[in-house]
This record gives structure tokens, C-alpha cells and sequence, in this order.
């Protein structure tokens, strides 16, 4: 518990006094662990303490299991608690759209409590499955650099904390964790790479696979950030106000760099960046390398490039 402890205190470092936090909580051994430990600590730094659980509706039960969690986190001492049913849609998959869903309502529910900072109990064990996940749909470095420990008001204290570290602390605290069924779901994508792919890892590479691929994640989130950082300064020297770029500018980039241009130009115009693939990416970087007369190019929400007069321009 004290490992737990120690993390959230780091997290909660910044807060002002008075400030609001609220523990996303599913019940699992994760959340739980951190609920508690959240509990304590921000009553020693003078910031106030709540916790809120999502019922996605996807499993028999749900509602009831949410108002057992709600109870234990009032029990812990948190205050504001409630739960919040979402709808999940089909967008994007099961996993995804239950993820787009629970998001949208810790938003709302930060929003409407004026939180400081939501806690989400994503463990070590979470960020190097993650990692699995962007390797395996080759999604790019971004992908490979797993789950940030801060964006916005979200923050993932236990980011280098073990799961078995998390059960280990509520086992200590004598708090009895939920077992979401879905986590041994083997038609799930996570569920596969957590109870097949990992421990085949462990068995054919040798302990410490968790560890080494989130310690992998930090690095490359370091490097993409670095080269974030680089694009949208290039981005601002290279695009006009009416966000056409200039190609003899894109031309001097290293191909990582121009290529995040293209991208925050695409985005800047209107495309939503979940649908806009790599795909999309490869074919705006052959209207600045391949360019033989190439006719418009047609990207996600109705958002079009053409190559004209020197510069990518971007319209409807």
C-alpha cells in the first residue's frame, strides 16, 4: 500500500488546497487499490477527495455491482461518489466504444464537479499490453508510446506500479476487489494479449516483459513528443492562414517531421483524427514526393487535398 501511497502523493503534488479529485473506480483490484490510497492521501494535502464508477450496461448485474462499488468508495471516505450509466455504441468495436464511452462521462463528470483531476488506475501491466496492442496493429510510435501518465485532467498514477502490486494493496487494507468478467474474455482483443501473448513472452524471452516494454513506452513518449514539438513549429512556418502548405518548406523535413505536418494540416481542416490512417498520411506524403499531376485526394469527413501552385491545400 505504501507503494501505491507514495505514487499518488506524487500525483496529487501540484493540486491547490481545496481542489477536487475524483478516482474513476470500476471496483477491480486496480482502482480500488488507488481509491484507497487517494483517500488517505488527500486528506493529509488538503485537497478533497471523490470517486465515481462507470456501468457500461454490457453484463448482467452491472447496475447493481456499480451501487457496491459507489458504497465502497463512501465507505473509503470519498465524497462526492455516484455512478454513471453511459450507452455504449458499436463504433470502432467493442473495447473501443465501451473506452469512447467511459471517457465521455468522466469528462462530463469532471465538468459538472469542476474537478481538478480524474485518477485512472492503469497499471504497468496495462501500459505494456497496451504497447503489445499498437505493435501488433502498427499503429506508429505514437501508439508504441502507451497510455500518457497526464492529459488534461486525466492522470494515471500507477502507471510503474504492477497489477499484483494493486491486489497486493487492497488484500493489506482488507478491501475484496471485483472480478470484471470481461478481463478473462478471450473474444477480447486485451483479454488475448493479457492471458496469451504476455505470459508467452515471459516463458520464450524470460521475466520482466511487463517492465521492459512500459519502460519502452516511456522512451518512445519522450522521442514522439520531441518530434510533436518539432512538427508544430514547422507546421506554423510552413502553413498560410487558410492552412494550405507550402510544398518547398515541406521538402526541407525529414520525412518524421513532414509527414506529422501533413497530418496536423489534415486534422487542422477538418479530418477527425481517429479516421485518419496512416493510409491517409502516406498518400499526402506522395503529393509532396511522388507529385506527377496527381488528381484531389479524397480524406476522411468529406475533407479534400490537391497539390496546386506550390502548396497542399485542404478544402471541402
Amino acid at each position: 500500500m505504501a507503494a501505491i501511497r507514495l505514487a499518488v502523493r506524487a500525483a496529487l503534488s501540484d493540486l491547490a488546497i481545496g481542489d477536487l479529485v475524483l478516482v474513476a473506480c470500476s471496483g477491480g483490484a486496480d482502482s480500488l487499490a488507488l481509491a484507497a490510497a487517494v483517500a488517505f492521501e488527500a486528506d493529509r494535502l488538503g485537497t478533497r477527495a471523490g470517486g465515481v464508477t462507470i456501468d457500461h450496461g454490457l453484463q448482467p448485474g452491472s447496475a447493481a455491482q456499480a451501487e457496491h462499488t459507489v458504497a465502497t468508495l463512501a465507505s473509503l471516505g470519498l465524497h462526492p461518489v455516484g455512478s454513471v450509466r453511459v450507452d455504449v455504441g458499436t463504433a470502432g468495436g467493442p473495447e473501443a466504444a465501451a473506452r469512447t464511452a467511459r471517457y465521455g462521462a468522466l469528462h462530463a463528470v469532471a465538468e459538472a464537479e469542476d474537478a481538478a483531476a480524474v485518477l485512472l488506475g492503469h497499471t504497468l501491466d496495462d501500459q505494456a499490453e497496451t504497447v503489445l496492442l499498437g505493435l501488433g496493429r502498427g499503429s506508429g510510435a505514437r501508439s508504441l508510446a502507451g497510455m500518457p501518465a497526464r492529459a488534461g485532467r486525466l492522470r494515471r498514477p500507477l502507471l510503474e506500479v504492477e497489477r499484483a502490486t494493486a491486489l497486493a494493496a487492497c488484500l493489506d487494507q482488507g478491501l475484496v476487489p471485483w472480478a470484471d468478467p470481461h478481463n478473462t474474455d478471450i473474444a477480447l482483443t486485451r483479454a488475448r494479449v493479457r492471458h496469451h501473448a504476455l505470459p508467452a513472452l515471459e516463458a520464450a524471452i524470460g521475466p520482466g516483459v511487463a517492465s521492459a516494454l512500459a519502460r519502452t513506452a516511456q522512451q518512445l513518449r519522450d522521442d514522439t513528443d520531441a518530434l510533436d514539438g518539432w512538427a508544430a513549429r514547422a507546421y506554423e512556418s510552413c502553413a498560410d492562414d487558410h492552412n494550405h502548405v507550402e510544398v518547398t518548406g515541406l521538402e526541407l523535413l525529414p520525412v518524421a517531421i513532414r509527414t506529422r505536418v501533413l497530418r496536423r494540416a489534415a486534422i487542422a481542416a477538418g479530418c477527425p483524427p481517429a479516421d485518419l490512417t496512416a493510409a491517409h498520411v502516406a498518400a499526402l506524403h506522395r503529393l509532396v514526393v511522388a507529385w506527377h499531376g496527381q488528381g484531389p485526394l479524397d480524406l476522411p469527413a468529406r475533407v479534400r487535398a490537391t497539390r496546386r501552385d506550390g502548396r497542399i491545400r485542404f478544402g471541402h
